[in-house]
């Protein structure tokens, strides 16, 4: 379990919320003791835990506020399997779309990939090793370098120790003289030597551009389009599972591919780690952990709710919602790798309600979500702390990547303020897409520099409010795409 993600208190989940995300000082306390609660029952007996569920949030505020980012960040913090979806490419069971079922069976298909991940860390070393070997074995065939008759232990030429030795046997008739059994004895000792320095050269990166050939899984393995429960969305099934469902050895195919040693190391890396993998102890745990650290993040919430005019007879928004609150009341859930209760999942909604209010959501579901929180809008303050504060601010990103030009780009004080303000300018007098706002703006006023950024190598660029005004103008927008504003 993930006892060190879940074992924080709320101000320090709040504190690291705040190293990437500006304000919303209310919708990151209510997610902090959503995540703390999770800690606190599994502090309680087993059977008043079944009885504990989670206090589903509702984010209701503009785009480009933080509410995905709030979400992304504390599954991140949690270590939690996470998955985001939008409403809005649901459908009622019977019509054409996604049932609302596949969030879940998404979520557990997430949650397989983080668990995975952890157990590959934990057999890096061990992986790391056995493709080494593979890739120097690969090298031997392609030079000739094995050895001439088939090494004994502790016989001259063998190399003790290695549990990927493997020995060619010499082809011709064997020596018939001591001369020719002393020729035969002094290559093997030169081919000896050979390896150790292809050994070295390996080790020390200098081989990585070298193409070579080696055996690899076939990744093209047929798959079986199968009806899901609900009848109207297919699951694909890969025929291992079918023939590990119906009791027969998988025959796993290899393929003979040739590219450069580095590209052959990281898969090489990963059919090791799968070999001292247990998928069976990963699915279980994978699950376990899907069931009670999952976190489903449901954007456009507000889009699904009825406008009462009727949009045709292809999508029922309200059938949306009635679907969704089986799944967010619990409900169990096929998966490829088994069923899944959705009890204890923590659900996290969110939606702008320009045109339409929470209260207009069904009743159940809306009881669901005990827990609402507005966000605000960002202020032209607000753009200026979001360019320079968090830790993956924009203007740290630019950085960055000029950095890797040999270029210095510095941003002076009204340079970040010219540019919030054009930005919150922007955001006024066209669409209110709110902090998305600076990644357009600051793009277009270093496209250029960043187009030329090769000819600066060496150089500091300084982004000052001049800069910007002359980059930029007052709209901050490109003349030839003011036409589309309408």
């Amino acid at each position: 379990m993930n006892d060190e993600g879940l074992d924080l208190q709320p101000k320090e989940i709040t504190r690291r919320l705040d190293d990437y995300i500006v304000g919303q000082a209310k919708a990151k306390r209510a997610v902090a003791v959503a995540l703390r609660n999770r800690w606190r029952r599994r502090q309680l007996p087993a059977e008043l835990a079944a009885d504990v569920y989670p206090k589903n949030i509702l984010l209701i505020g503009p785009t480009g506020c933080g509410k995905t980012e709030i979400a992304r960040r504390l599954a991140t913090l949690a270590r939690a399997p996470f998955v985001k979806v939008e409403a809005t490419k649901y459908s009622e069971v019977g019509y054409h779309g996604r049932d609302v079922e596949s969030m879940v069976r998404d979520l557990v298909d997430a949650s397989v990939q983080l668990v995975r991940a952890e157990k590959i860390k934990e057999v890096e070393a061990k992986a790391a090793a056995a493709s080494e070997d593979r890739i120097f074995q690969a090298l031997l065939d392609m030079r000739g370098l094995h050895a001439y008759q088939d090494p004994q232990p502790g016989a001259a030429g063998t190399e003790e120790g290695s549990a990927y030795w493997r020995a060619r046997p010499f082809q011709g008739k064997p020596p018939e003289t001591a001369t020719a059994a002393a020729d035969s004895t002094q290559a093997n000792e030169e081919r000896r030597q050979q390896r150790a320095a292809l050994r070295e050269q390996l080790n020390a990166r200098q081989l990585e551009r070298e193409w070579i050939e080696v055996e690899l899984r076939d990744s093209k393995t047929p798959t079986l389009s199968v009806m899901g429960p609900q009848g109207n969305e297919t699951m694909g099934i890969d025929a291992q599972a079918l023939q590990e469902m119906w009791g027969r050895a998988p025959q796993v195919k290899m393929k003979l591919r040739k590219l450069p040693l580095a590209d052959a190391r990281a898969l090489i890396h990963d059919e090791e780690a799968d070999k001292l993998l247990d998928m069976d102890a990963i699915c279980q745990e994978a699950i376990d952990r899907a069931q009670n650290d999952g976190i489903i993040f449901v954007d456009e919430i507000d889009k699904i709710v009825g406008s009462g005019g009727g949009d045709g007879p292809d999508v029922s928004r309200e059938g949306v919602q009635r679907d969704l609150l089986s799944v967010v009341e619990g409900c169990a859930v096929y998966t490829r790798y088994g069923h899944i209760r959705t009890d204890h999942v923590l659900f996290l909604c969110a939606g702008a309600f320009h045109f339409h209010k929470p209260s207009e959501l069904i009743p159940e579901l809306q009881g669901r979500f005990p827990v609402r929180v507005a966000l605000q809008s960002l202020t032209e303050q607000d753009f200026v702390r979001i360019l320079t504060e968090p830790k993956n601010a924009l203007t740290k990103q630019y950085q960055a990547l000029f950095a890797t030009e040999g270029v210095k780009l510095e941003f002076t004080k009204d340079g970040v303020a010219t540019l919030a303000a054009v930005a919150f300018r922007a955001n006024k007098t066209t669409q209110d897409i709110g902090a998305r706002r600076l990644m357009t703006i600051l793009e277009k006023c270093l496209e250029d520099l960043s187009f030329d950024a090769a000819e600066h190598r060496g150089k500091s660029i300084v982004v000052d409010a001049k800069v910007v005004n002359d980059r930029l103008g007052v709209a901050g927008d490109d003349e030839d795409l003011i036409p589309y504003r309408m």
